[in-house]
């Protein structure tokens, strides 16, 4: 069982915001299901929650009870004192702006739940994970994934009615930020939007301390397993190259207007050969000499695992996909 609470605040007297429900709806929408439609995580959407007391008791019933993973998302504006970062509240007063960031992490950090992930989509939200208490340093417990949309210096960006890390978060969770097997991880979510922010840009922050894999949404591969399990039918070790010649090539055919070579086209090359390219494509194989694998082909030279390749061929022969 997988269950998030996602929230989202526009509604500030005095400093309202425009993009957060957006925001937070758009990322309840994502991950309620995985790209083939299977129910992902059981999604709360709580939007313009009007006090410091009703958030704080969200999160403590999120953070309850045994469950695989429990996500806590949050867009709107966010403060940072000399005592800690807050997420606010509308209710917020001097001296009281919201829910501490190191009381969300003490509900975290105290749940039985397995994997626990927040992501801030606010200013200084990057003071999440480091307790003022523990003078500055951070103290993330076991199963604990913090991603944030900025250091605790930094403002967080809206455009166009949309938080500039959360268009890069939804577009990290329909695909952008997965493996081949289809999986999305927080670190791979991380690594997709800091390659998308330069070095001008408010800065996303990961914190982390797990021991085990932890998938948020699975989209559909872009090479089906069962095709990545042949990787060893292909190359026997890894260092092994794969022959071909111009029988690999579906072209070579004596109904062809062009000039062909024999050996011409044999049905069962050209479905491997075509299982080859589908790995090339993806980065696994690369041809040696040449740039296409046609031309590999074509001159009778051969192909090769890349370190890609070799890290999926590694999973495959110790029967890990």
């Amino acid at each position: 069982m997988k269950k998030a609470l996602c929230v989202g605040i526009n509604h500030y007297p005095g400093i309202p915001l425009d993009g957060c429900i957006n925001d937070a709806t758009g990322v309840a929408r994502i991950i309620e299901t995985n790209g083939d439609g299977s129910p992902n995580f059981d999604v709360k959407l709580e939007n313009d929650v009007p006090t410091k007391g009703a958030l704080k008791g969200m999160l403590r019933e999120l953070f309850s009870g045994h469950a695989e993973s429990a996500l806590f998302y949050f867009s709107g504006h966010g403060f940072l004192n000399e005592l800690g970062g807050y997420i606010v509240t509308p209710d917020y007063s001097q001296d009281d702006e919201g829910v501490s960031m190191d009381d969300i992490l003490t509900f975290a950090e105290e749940s039985a739940i397995s994997n626990k992930i927040i992501i801030l989509d606010c200013c200084h939200s990057g003071a999440m994970g480091s307790p003022k208490k523990m003078h500055g340093s951070a103290s993330i417990s076991e199963g604990v994934s913090i991603l944030t949309a900025s250091r605790d210096s930094e403002s967080s960006v809206e455009i166009n009615g949309h938080g500039v890390f959360t268009n890069l978060l939804i577009d990290a969770l329909q695909g952008g930020a997965a493996d081949l097997r289809g999986h999305i991880t927080p670190g791979s979510i991380y690594a997709y939007i800091d390659q998308a922010l330069g070095a001008w840009d408010q800065r996303p922050v990961f914190k982390t301390n797990i021991t085990r894999f932890t998938s948020l949404r699975v989209v559909n591969p872009q090479v089906p397993i069962e095709l990545l399990r042949r990787l060893t039918d292909f190359f026997p070790t890894p260092s092994q190259e794969f022959n071909l010649d111009p029988s690999f090539e579906y072209t070579n055919t004596e109904d062809r207007e062009h000039e062909i070579i024999k050996p011409y086209a044999v049905p069962e090359n050209v479905e491997k050969f075509k299982i080859l390219q589908k790995y090339q494509s993806v980065g696994l194989v690369v041809p040696i000499d040449t740039e296409y694998m046609y031309y590999a082909a074509m001159n009778s030279k051969s192909c090769r695992l890349t370190a890609l390749g070799y890290h999926y061929w590694r999973l495959v022969h110790d029967k890990r996909i």
